[in-house]
């Protein structure tokens, strides 16, 4: 049956799902890197394309902004068939090593949010993501000479709240940069036994309130979606074999 939000039918999905926020990143992800790109949904703007990349079906899906949107996109996408679930957007650098557009490719998420507090009903947990796909996205990076750090980030649910004292005060801890999503994708993912990724580039450093200007954001968002479209290759070809 079609889902409430997504409004797609099984079949419309993929097995590789990219989930950027923004609806007008999954338009260009699909424009720019995918053959045959499909839109299969637009239902709430929450834009969703089906195509190829090298030979491998992938999809791009919008989660929006959030937990909470994102957490119904994922279940929704669980229900539709897809089995692996890779996050791509942007994340604020907790520390000045991460540098403006590097590339963070999460391990694990602090879950700073209400979703998951809610759908585990206070226990305590660690959202993380799933080791094959944070392992084939190092090997793409590093094959294709992108700068990139692994690690720890946190997931939080109010933008304007994050100081630079609370930027430093996690980064002491090992976070590399807060973002909004990651935490309920990889729960969701847990949850129904699907793999799940996070890939970001950061935009900004927590304790600087300027964003990293358009064009080079724009270039590390790129490198961004390369590797993690390759990631997905790898995973495919790793299947295959």
């Amino acid at each position: 049956m079609s889902q409430i939000h997504l409004r797609a039918e099984p079949g419309d999905v993929a097995e590789y799902v990219l989930l950027p926020g923004d609806p007008g990143r999954a338009r260009r992800i699909a424009e720019t890197y995918l053959e045959d790109a499909r839109l299969y949904t637009e239902h709430r703007q929450l834009l969703g394309f089906t195509g190829t990349y090298q030979g491998v079906r992938v999809s791009v899906q919008t989660t929006g902004m959030g937990c909470p949107s994102a957490a119904i996109v994922a279940e929704e996408l669980a229900r539709l068939g897809a089995r692996t679930l890779i996050r791509v957007g942007t994340l604020g650098g907790a520390t000045p090593r991460v540098q403006p557009a590097d590339l963070v490719v999460a391990t694990a998420a602090v879950p700073n949010d209400g979703t998951t507090r809610q759908m585990l009903g206070g226990a305590p947990y660690a959202p993380a993501a799933s080791f094959e796909v944070v392992e084939a996205a190092v090997a793409s990076a590093r094959e294709l000479g992108v700068p990139h750090h692994a690690g720890l980030i946190m997931t939080e649910d109010a933008f304007y709240a994050s100081t630079p004292e609370h930027a430093r005060l996690w980064a002491s801890r090992g976070v590399l940069g807060f973002e909004m999503e990651a935490s309920a994708v990889f729960l969701v993912a847990a949850q129904h036994g699907l793999r799940a990724g996070c890939l970001t580039a950061c935009s900004n450093d927590i304790g600087d309130p300027q964003l990293v200007p358009d064009e080079v954001l724009a270039q590390g968002v790129d490198r961004m979606v390369r590797v993690a479209l390759d990631a997905v290759v790898r995973l495919a070809g790793a299947e295959a074999h």
